[in-house]
């Protein structure tokens, strides 16, 4: 079995990056990881944190949001429905 496979690695034409890159989705998103925690500094932290807040529930209508002052931070927790719109979230807004 080896050596079929060695003798037919020269006829595969591997041009994409991503080629040949599996894992297993479910290694990677667990469906009870909704909860995402940002932190804001300076003196524009609670409007940094509000947008975010906005932009959170209005792409996605059941994020339930919380801002916490603390100390010299802001801190905004989102907690969406899903996972995937967690993931989703992060990528479009580059987090």
């Amino acid at each position: 079995m080896i050596k079929q496979i060695k003798q037919q690695q020269g006829l595969v034409s591997d041009s994409c990056t991503e080629c040949g890159s599996y894992v297993d989705i479910g290694a990677v998103v667990e469906a009870e990881d909704t909860l995402l925690m940002l932190s804001f500094a300076g003196d524009d932290a609670l409007s940094q944190a509000q947008a975010m807040q906005e932009i959170a529930q209005q792409r996605f209508a059941d994020t339930k949001a919380v801002i916490i002052d603390a100390d010299n931070t802001i801190e905004l927790k989102l907690d969406f429905a899903f996972s995937v719109e967690k993931m989703i979230f992060q990528l479009e807004n580059q987090l």
